[in-house]
């Protein structure tokens, strides 16, 4: 019997009350999702849980809270709504950590979907540009459903599972969620530039997408012998790659080669990285390990925030009490880079936000959560300038980082911030 199926055949697999995991980001099996909400009105209670997918989330319909509740591990801008409707929770974990909560049978999975391209000669599939936790999900899921996608990229490392460990296959021919290349704002282009500078010659470098990291990434095209270890990229790291920038020569960990664990960007990252075998793509678990992490010397930790207070406490994953994104990694590369001989940690962020508010504050808003604590904190970048934390008592923190805060807020966060201290 032929392991290959329609969609709408394949997720009937799925009953109610089972929990679906869907491999996350620009891998995201949204053609299954899809099929599965055709489905809403004869099943009931199913969780479907992910990290942040790219793409339509049909099933995070309010409408159809009976039959679906999402369970987000790092919340994107399509589910963020189920929060606050009721049809959808958040589950806060280190994605080093994640793969244990399946491994452990703490989530028990029934029914993972999957996005790989086609099987090679030997039957072999890739997970492509999404490996995360995906790994674990598919050796504790009862059924496994792939879409099989010639677009899909073939990469190597822990991605690469026989057709064997498959049982349904669905045969698609759909572009990759891509991302193009988004010009920065002078303001990042300043910030990329302080973030350059503390950046040596054979540091090995975590950062993720956006304007900050290629604007940071544009300033290296002199520093030699770099290396990435980082939990994902984009296309930023390409022309460095091939100019020998980054060589990975000097990591301590997988040297010689790039490690990730998702990626995500435009048709020519997912081109650059198709069958290269220098990019190896390794389940969270062992690239957000902060053990391996702290292997590299001179690591560098490049992360952002929604804001900072004036002691160094950052927030980078809710406003106030409104969850916006998720733990993530952020944790895991700044004590892995802080360990790290020679490392260094970094929280880059514009010192406004797109409404002219201070995202350095004297205190972070009520209900908000922090991610990194102010002990574990160590470079503070806006455009303003570098604050250096590191061994600093917390009137120098207060000092430093009211000084890179933009110049219309810096009294007034002072003096907000002593004025609350001393309150009686």
């Amino acid at each position: 019997m032929s392991k290959y199926v329609t969609a709408s055949e394949a997720v009937k697999i799925v009953k109610s009350g089972d929990r679906v995991y869907l491999q996350a980001a620009a891998a995201a099996p949204t053609i299954l999702a899809n099929a599965l909400t055709e489905r809403a009105a004869e099943l009931r209670n199913v969780e479907i849980c992910h990290l942040h997918v790219e793409g339509e989330a049909r099933y995070a319909n309010p409408e159809l809270a009976e039959s679906f509740h999402v369970n987000s591990f790092f919340i994107g801008a399509n589910v963020r709504h189920t929060l606050k409707a009721g049809n959808g929770s958040y589950t806060p974990v280190f994605l080093s950590e994640l793969p244990n909560l399946f491994r452990k049978n703490v989530l028990p999975i029934d029914v993972a979907f999957i996005h790989v391209s086609p099987p090679d000669k030997h039957g072999y599939c890739s997970l492509g540009v999404s490996v995360e936790a995906t790994v674990a999900a598919i050796e504790n899921a009862k059924i496994v459903v792939a879409q099989v996608n010639p677009q899909m990229p073939r990469t190597f490392g822990d991605g690469i599972l026989h057709v064997s460990e498959i049982d349904f296959l669905v045969e698609v021919n759909v572009p990759i969620y891509s991302h193009e290349v988004v010009p920065f704002s002078s303001e990042e282009e300043k910030i990329g530039s302080y973030i350059a500078s503390l950046i040596e010659d054979r540091s090995t470098l975590q950062m993720g997408i956006g304007s900050i990291p290629n604007a940071a990434l544009s300033k290296l095209t002199h520093h030699k012998d770099l290396g990435l270890h980082t939990e994902m990229f984009s296309d930023g790291v390409i022309d460095l790659i091939e100019n020998d920038v980054i060589n990975c020569n000097y990591k301590g960990t997988l040297r010689g080669r790039v490690l990730a664990t998702f990626l995500m960007g435009s048709k020519r990252l997912y081109d650059f990285v198709n069958d290269n075998p220098f990019i190896e793509m390794k389940e969270s678990s062992m690239v957000n390990d902060t053990a391996r992490i702290r292997k590299n010397p001179k690591m560098v930790a490049i992360n952002s925030a929604i804001e900072v207070d004036v002691t160094g406490q950052v927030c980078a994953d809710s406003i106030g009490p409104n969850m916006y994104s998720g733990v993530g990694g952020q944790m895991d590369f700044i004590r892995g880079a802080s360990l790290s001989s020679g490392g260094k940690a970094i929280i880059a962020l514009p010192s406004l936000t797109k409404r002219g508010e201070s995202r350095i504050v004297p205190f972070l808003k009520e209900g908000a959560g922090v991610v990194t604590t102010r002990s574990h904190t160590q470079y503070v970048i806006t455009e303003n300038g570098i604050a250096d934390l590191y061994g600093k008592t917390l009137k120098q923190r207060i000092a430093a980082l009211v000084g890179i805060a933009h110049p219309n807020h810096q009294e007034s966060i002072e003096r907000r911030y002593y004025e609350l201290l001393n309150k009686k």
